[in-house]
This record gives structure tokens, C-alpha cells and sequence, in this order.
């Protein structure tokens, strides 16, 4: 079992998959001859060949209309768009075509991509680099909406969403590209697609997140553990769309407290809709108002200020320690 960067675990997804069916196309800007900007599709061209990972113009709608019109005939491509922030280019193909051509064609037709995109912030990008604009998508019937957290997961995640008869987007988060490794299995591995992943158990509070969020979530829970004695249970949402509220739910009505962490801004983001489905639920077991850590509702900053607009450590601890000490 080999330690693998995030990279490196997407990486082996794609290889995998292509190699047990030649129906996954690679496709997107520099993914073939460069490896992709990040390097994420490197070597698919030598082994795969040109026909089958495609290096594409700067044209991110072409790249997604392409794509549908290779799923409805059968393929499952798999595009990349260089960062998350250019994928507004593509909003047109994805709302109007690949959600709806299921219903529209009575079930006849289905719609097999993937599109991949590096997001968020934490890497010091440039503007349109760094955005975190998963409610977007999260908020489009029929598209599911999947954010991994670790190289493992990534890996199991990508192969279900290369095997999902509908459209996926999958965000990857940039932040954790490189940033640690960890044992990926070599044989396959597949986790569902909408469901969340209980991380760390505990009994006294639930701490909610996802992506590059998931690491300082977690560090903040080990101080909890550490300096207050709190045994906080960390859940990874992993799919946005659709949202896991029952493994959430459950965890709530066991702590009775919640905070949500994520880096998306926080007028209308995911955090606001984890909380309502706890209203809906949960609200006669809640001993506290539910937390939320996010981002600002301003433009993500250049990379000066850019530390100061993500969750932390210290923000993550001070929300849950305002809810832990919250008395009725």
C-alpha cells in the first residue's frame, strides 16, 4: 500500500479506470502533452494515447459541451477545467443540457461525465483562482456536487463518479494537493457517492466540514481534546449534493451541539443548508445554536489577505467554544 499525495491518488483513479474501460476520455487545457497544470493527468497521454486524453483550446464551454455530447454517445469522459473559478464558462452546458437531458429525453439518454476543477484558496493564487463556489452546482437538480478531503478519499470518490450514470462536478481542493500523503490501497476502491464519512467519534459536540477544510477541523478538535477535555465527533460531508442529513442528524441528536466549517462564502452557502436540514430534524435535540465558520461574503482576496478570509485553528475553536458553553 503506497503513500500517495492527493495528486498522485486522482492520478491513480484515472489510470485505473481507463485502463478497465475504454469509454473514459480525458479531456481539458494541457492534460495531455503537460500533464495537466497540476500535473494530476500526467503520463495518461503516453499510456493512453491521444485519442483517448485530449488536449483542448482555451475554450471551457466547448470543453463541457464536447464532453455531454461524448457521454450521450456513450463515453464517460472526464474534463478538466484548470481552476474552479473558469468554470462559469461552462454553467450554460450544465444547467441547460447535462442535467436535463435525462428527463428530457423520457430516460433514453444519460449523461456519464465528470467535471474536474481545482478550487479554493491557501496555494497564494491569482484572481479567479481561489473560489469556493460549490452552491453553485450543489443547488442544480440532477448534478452531484462531491469534494474529497484526503488522497484516499479522492481516489474511491473520482472512481464512483467516473462510474455515475448522471453528471458529477468534483472539486478538488488545491490546499491539499501536495500538502501530506496517505496509504491508498493499489487494488480498487470505491466510496459512494452522498455519503458523509464519520472521521473522528465523539460525544460532546459535532464538528461539520469538508475539503481542505477537514485539517484544520481536525486540529481543532485534537486541542479540544487536549486543553478543554472535549470529545468533539468530526464528520466529512464529502458529497454536497446529495447531502448526507441523515449520518449528520445522527450525529446531532447525540451531542446536541453543532458548528459547520467551510471555506465558501456564508450568505446561502452549504453550511446554511446542513443547518436547516438540522432544524428540520433535529431542533428538539439541539442544546445550542448551531456555529458556523466560513468564509466572508466578499470576493476571496489576493493572496496577501487571503488568510485572514479562511476558517482557522483559533475561529474554529472559538465557535465551539461559544456553543459549548451555551446555557438555555
Amino acid at each position: 500500500m503506497a503513500e500517495l499525495t492527493m495528486i498522485q491518488a486522482i492520478n491513480l483513479a484515472l489510470h485505473q479506470e481507463m485502463e478497465q474501460d475504454n469509454s473514459v476520455i480525458v479531456l481539458g487545457e494541457d492534460v495531455g502533452v503537460d500533464g495537466g497544470v497540476f500535473r494530476v493527468t500526467d503520463g495518461l497521454i503516453e499510456k493512453f494515447g491521444k485519442e483517448r486524453v485530449m488536449d483542448t483550446p482555451l475554450a471551457e464551454s466547448a470543453i463541457c459541451g464536447v464532453a455531454i455530447g461524448m457521454a450521450v454517445k456513450g463515453l464517460r469522459p472526464v474534463c478538466e477545467i484548470q481552476f474552479s473559478g473558469f468554470s462559469y464558462m461552462c454553467m450554460h452546458q450544465v444547467e441547460n443540457h447535462a442535467v436535463r437531458l435525462r428527463g428530457r429525453s423520457g430516460g433514453r439518454f444519460h449523461v456519464p461525465m465528470v467535471l474536474r476543477a481545482p478550487y479554493g484558496g491557501g496555494v497564494r493564487a491569482l484572481e479567479h483562482h481561489s473560489e469556493s463556489k460549490e452552491a453553485y452546482y450543489a443547488h442544480t437538480p440532477g448534478l452531484k456536487m462531491v469534494i474529497p478531503s484526503r488522497p484516499r478519499n479522492a481516489r474511491a470518490l473520482l472512481v464512483s463518479a467516473i462510474r455515475d450514470p448522471d453528471p458529477v462536478i468534483f472539486y478538488e481542493p488545491k490546499a491539499v494537493y501536495r500538502a501530506f500523503r496517505e496509504e491508498v490501497p493499489d487494488e480498487e476502491e470505491a466510496f459512494p457517492l452522498g455519503k458523509s464519512e464519520v472521521v473522528q467519534e465523539g460525544k460532546d459536540l459535532t464538528i461539520i466540514s469538508y475539503g481542505a477544510m477537514m485539517r484544520p477541523t481536525l486540529e481543532a478538535a485534537a486541542k479540544l481534546q487536549e486543553s478543554d477535555g472535549v470529545e468533539a465527533e468530526v464528520i466529512d460531508l464529502l458529497t454536497i449534493s446529495p447531502l448526507d442529513d441523515e449520518a449528520v442528524n445522527q450525529s446531532v441528536q447525540k451531542t446536541g451541539r453543532a458548528v459547520i466549517v467551510h471555506e465558501a462564502h456564508r450568505s446561502f452557502g452549504p453550511g446554511a443548508e446542513v443547518v436547516a436540514r438540522l432544524v428540520e430534524k433535529s431542533f428538539l435535540y439541539l442544546q445550542a445554536p448551531i456555529a458556523r465558520v466560513t468564509g466572508f461574503d466578499v470576493t476571496i482576496p489576493l493572496f496577501q489577505r487571503e488568510n485572514d478570509y479562511l476558517p482557522n485553528v483559533h475561529r474554529i475553536l472559538r465557535a465551539a467554544r461559544k456553543t459549548l458553553e451555551f446555557v438555555a
